[in-house]
């Protein structure tokens, strides 16, 4: 699954193509893409806005519409899920077998906006309201709210276990299994230690940890691993995730992995004691 790194390099990418462009049509092929508004008022709705923005929260991709003469502003989210990717196709195009979603464009140099989902579980919203989507999620790991003080803070008022505390985006947006391996490892943390255990100098590190690796994701446009994401280069930087019975690059151990939360989990057991 794309995580906040992947998210960020595709929003980046699509801004430059994408604003100014107005949505002439939909073609929703698979009625239960849209999460929300119902098929038949999304094709409705989205037909004729004008795409003024394309942004980021947690794994939701933004894109911000406004349509002329009108005063509702609408945003489309999308969440990519396991499987689901976007492109954008020129010319008069022939729907393939995966795609879920087009939207047909009024530029030039390409013609439509395409949503593709092997597995199905990729999500769009249609809705003049962010906070019904995203109200739920946690703050930004490069938001203001996210300092050391509130991470400590919040990690000491629950008892779970590291990794499946980090991993839940109601308590952080953002993070997925690849850069929450990367952090713990940078901070010496053991995924299984209890979050209330940690001290005020590792939430420290913790904070600094996760900045620092989202960051250096985002440089490299992500990590493609997966049989979706493609252009990343940062799993050619991993320290511990995916690279079992590998050195650790700090101590030279071998890397190991454990099963965490139903996830698959890397870790080094010489810098990440558990006690």
């Amino acid at each position: 699954m794309p995580e906040l790194p992947e998210v960020e390099t595709i929003a980046r990418k699509l801004r430059p193509e994408l604003v100014g462009q107005t949505i002439v049509s939909a073609d929703l092929r698979w009625a239960r893409t849209v999460a929300m508004p119902s098929a038949r008022k999304f094709k409705e709705q989205v037909r004729g806005q004008t795409i003024t923005d394309v942004s980021r929260r947690a794994k939701f991709l933004i894109l911000k519409l406004q349509a002329a003469q009108k005063p509702e502003a609408y945003n489309l989210l999308i969440h990519l899920r396991m499987s689901g990717d976007l492109f954008l196709r020129a010319g008069k195009i022939k729907p393939e077998q995966h795609d879920r979603l087009i939207l047909t464009l009024s530029g030039d140099s390409f013609s439509s906006l395409v949503f593709n989902d092997a597995r199905k579980f990729g999500r769009v919203w249609l809705t003049d309201d962010l906070e019904s989507v995203l109200g739920k999620l946690g703050p930004e790991p490069f938001g203001e709210e996210f300092t050391p003080r509130w991470l400590y803070e919040n990690l000491r008022a629950r008892r779970r276990l590291l990794k499946p505390l980090l991993l839940d985006q109601s308590f952080l947006a953002g993070l997925g299994n690849i850069y929450t391996d990367e952090a713990l490892h940078r901070a010496k943390l053991h995924p299984l230690a209890a979050s209330d255990s940690v001290k005020r100098k590792q939430a420290e590190v913790l904070h600094d940890a996760i900045r620092a690796v989202l960051q250096e994701g985002i440089r490299r446009n992500g990590a493609s691993i997966d049989w979706v994401y493609r252009g990343g280069e940062y799993q050619n930087y991993f320290r511990v995730y995916d690279r079992e019975n590998q050195p650790c690059p700090v101590c030279g151990r071998k890397i190991q992995k454990l099963i965490v939360g139903q996830r698959g989990t890397h870790i080094c057991p010489h810098c990440q004691k558990l006690r």
